[in-house]
């Protein structure tokens, strides 16, 4: 069922609805109970969604074969992935804790893409991104900055945003990771699974440093599994899908959805403020993926451009009109 609806949406509108669920994980986490602190959160996310990926990932041997025909670069690569999406989790969460919703998962995600861009040219895993990702990308960036400016409300602070800035890199990393893999060939789910089981297992031990007996409450126990299932599982086997026809640059600048959507419910649901040009960025950032998710024109001859920012090999075709604009 989750693949042939993956596959009716195309890469860049799975890896969109990816990113509006991963907007709203700070506002979720301000419902969790007073004692449950910004990495307890991060690590009852990562464990019980990254244990779900792993189960999915070992459906039919997926994540063997991956782990198998790998080979050992493979396997170095999936653990780099792991500790990096372990490390995003809490230094993420506690950036919102210091700095406010808004803030937090706009410095984070808004930082990825350069990030993001300069990891993939280090390593090769990509052609350079056109000039339609980068058009798209600076607008994104800079509606995401002008959203940062409308923040001291929020009360953003230098601590805070240092933490949102590690989080940003280390998201950059396990993107590339993963983006390298499934391009090469390797099952999405195997991937996702494995650096997110591996994740799941690096932050066990917070379980026995940190309080956790929020999660028994029935308020922490719903907090728990909505970051768990819908923010982790059900938004990595989306985005890892998207990977598979979207260059992962182009994956990142559509992640900016995030912050918006953590914009919008820190506006709603949190009563958090934006001055008029924290308004102004949201639209900016929001006409900027339009631009950046809207299908490009398809090659008329075998071997054509693919579009600007477009991944070196696709696991399986797109579907007419999937095909990514860019990145």
């Amino acid at each position: 069922m989750r693949h042939h609806f993956s596959r009716s949406l195309g890469g860049a509108p799975c890896i969109l609805l990816a990113a509006s669920m991963w907007g709203t994980t700070a506002t979720a986490r301000t419902f969790a109970p007073a004692g449950a602190g910004p990495v307890a959160v991060g690590a009852a996310r990562i464990i019980g969604g990254g244990l779900l990926l792993l189960l999915v990932a070992l459906r039919g041997g997926a994540l063997r074969h991956c782990l198998v025909a790998g080979g050992t670069r493979t396997r170095w690569r999936l653990a780099t992935g792991a500790a990096a999406a372990a490390a995003y989790q809490t230094a993420f969460f506690a950036a919102s804790a210091r700095t406010g919703v808004a803030v937090g998962a706009v410095v984070t995600i808004g930082a990825a893409p350069v990030f993001t861009g300069v990891l993939s040219l280090i390593t090769r895993a990509q052609s350079r991104p056109g000039a339609r990702w980068l058009a798209a990308t600076t607008a994104a960036v800079t509606g995401c900055v002008m959203l940062t400016s409308s923040g001291h409300a929020s009360g953003a602070n230098a601590v805070g945003i240092a933490l949102a800035l590690l989080a940003s890199f280390c998201y950059a990393v396990y993107a590339v990771t993963a983006s390298y893999l499934i391009s090469g060939g390797a099952d999405d789910r195997a991937v996702v699974g494995a650096i997110f089981g591996g994740a799941a297992v690096l932050l066990i031990p917070v379980l026995f440093t940190n309080p956790m007996g929020w999660v028994a409450t029935g308020r922490g126990l719903a907090v728990a599994t909505y970051l768990a299932v819908l923010t982790t599982a059900l938004a990595y086997l989306l985005y890892a899908r998207g990977l598979r026809t979207t260059a992962v640059t182009t994956a990142t600048t559509l992640g900016l959805a995030e912050p918006a959507i953590a914009a919008v419910l820190g506006l709603i649901v949190l009563g958090e403020h934006l001055t008029t040009t924290g308004l102004a960025g949201l639209g900016v950032l929001a006409i900027s993926l339009v631009i950046l998710a809207w299908p490009a024109r398809r090659p008329t001859a075998a071997g054509g451009d693919r579009g600007p920012g477009q991944p070196h090999q696709s696991a399986t075709p797109t579907a007419a009109g999937s095909t990514p604009a860019s990145r």
